[in-house]
């Protein structure tokens, strides 16, 4: 049961202080999720650091000097179960120069969890990471404003708090924000319900982690296999098995589903769905599978299977907003590689449409590059045509990474836009159905 239970992925965002870290170790530690050896060790390094209470905030900054100034610098990855659900958190830093740190632990996550201290309210902060979860597409917002201990945990600071978050909200463009008053450091309404908000008929932080509904983030509709590897056995038993496989980032397949093979085009039916225990009667996202189809056809590593019905975008032109993570800036006309799914393939930036101030979330149109941490849109164009859709249908087939080809180092990280233009549909031949 414990193997087949959902799978949460969340990140902790917020401005600096905002007790982030304190949060994730408060949750840890009240859903009985700290090994006794962990607690122990906490409590020795509180007495030789002179203190009178565990540092919560030690369970997930890791390293020294993270501990010394007190701040989250790298991305600190935690795991813990209820009989509900299994949850992966990202604590991610807060600090501006960190914004690809962020980023980074942000991309896979179904759920934010935005802090705001409920002595400052909404700051420059609070707008970018919301910006950054939205703009990565995670579905779910939590606003936890923390450190209602602070201020006498007052319904009107509550309520004054929410009104700044939600004159934000409209430029966010997402539909699911919850609002949790909470104190970290006291674990009020962290797990269990807090006396000291009467006023607040809510969930708990860990009772709305455990219900949020999460099953229909993924796009279900538009069947989508990037192809990563293709399987020959070349044994007695399965000399002629020609199997290829990879993880389903969309929609539903069955045997006998009509299926095409981009960029070629060419076209056939599913004839099996393998794994290793034994054939499946379909196969849905995220499951990693084996499709053999009817038909030999030319399919390698980067080729995306796809719905006969439901076609990807398809072109060599292409928009995208990106976080540049790299120190050296973004060249223009400099040629890099886009690693997309699971093709790889050349492209060259061409423009930069706007750079995005995200203080007050303005567009600067009058850029010629990004630098390190920065947010912007550009235009760009690919050696080869690319399958993609745009990320906000699908994250797995609209999210890519721009690559060096010098150092192999990853400069950039991207979501796809729908085409500058739309684009007629490719006249394709068909294959063998």
């Amino acid at each position: 049961m414990q193997n087949e239970t959902e799978i949460l992925r969340f990140t902790t965002a917020g401005s600096v202080d905002d007790g982030k870290s304190t949060l994730i170790g408060r949750l840890l530690h009240d859903s009985k999720s700290i090994f006794e050896d962990q607690w122990e060790e906490m409590e020795r390094s509180a007495d030789l650091a002179g203190g009178t209470e565990v540092n919560l905030a030690n369970l997930t900054d890791g390293l020294r000097a993270e501990r010394e100034q007190g701040i989250t610098i790298d991305v600190a990855y935690r795991y813990f179960a209820t009989p509900r659900r299994k949850f992966i958190i990202a604590d991610t830093p807060g600090h501006v120069q960190y914004t690809r740190n962020m980023v980074t632990g942000a991309s896979t996550a179904n759920l934010a969890l935005i802090l705001i201290d409920a002595r400052n309210g909404v700051v420059e902060q609070t707008r970018r990471h919301a910006y950054l979860s939205a703009l990565l597409g995670i579905p779910h917002l939590v606003v936890c404003i923390n450190k209602m201990d602070l201020v006498d945990f007052s319904e009107a600071r509550y309520k004054e708090i929410h009104d700044q978050f939600m004159a934000v909200a409209p430029r966010l463009d997402v539909k699911d924000i919850t609002f949790i008053p909470i104190s970290a450091l006291q674990g009020d309404n962290v797990v269990d319900a807090s006396g000291n908000t009467p006023w607040y008929h809510g969930p708990t932080l860990l009772g709305h982690l455990e219900e949020v509904y999460i099953a229909s983030d993924r796009s279900m509709k538009e069947f989508r296999f990037p192809v990563q590897w293709v399987i020959r056995p070349l044994t007695d038993e399965h000399h002629d098995y020609r199997g290829y496989a990879g993880q389903v980032a969309g929609g539903i397949v069955k045997p006998g589903d009509k299926i095409i093979v981009l960029p070629s085009g060419m076209r056939t039916t599913v004839q099996s769905i393998n794994t290793l225990a034994g054939d499946l009667d379909e196969a849905f996202c995220p499951q990693s599978v084996s499709i053999l189809l009817a038909d030999d056809v030319d399919i390698s590593r980067g080729d995306l299977i796809c719905d006969i019905d439901n076609l990807p975008h398809i072109a060599k032109d292409h928009e995208a907003n990106i976080c540049w993570m790299h120190q050296s800036p973004m060249q223009l006309g400099r040629k890099y590689l886009i690693k997309q799914a699971s093709n790889t393939s050349q492209m060259m930036v061409k423009q930069v449409i706007h750079h995005v101030n995200i203080d007050d979330l303005a567009f600067d149109t009058e850029v010629t590059g990004l630098k390190l941490n920065d947010v912007g849109r550009i235009a760009f164009k690919t050696s080869t045509p690319l399958a993609y859709d745009e990320y906000r249908k699908n994250r797995q087939t609209g999210g890519f990474i721009i690559i060096d080809p010098a150092t192999n180092a990853t400069v950039a990280a991207g979501m796809m836009r729908p085409p500058p233009r739309e684009l007629p549909v490719p006249d394709f031949v068909d294959y063998a159905i």
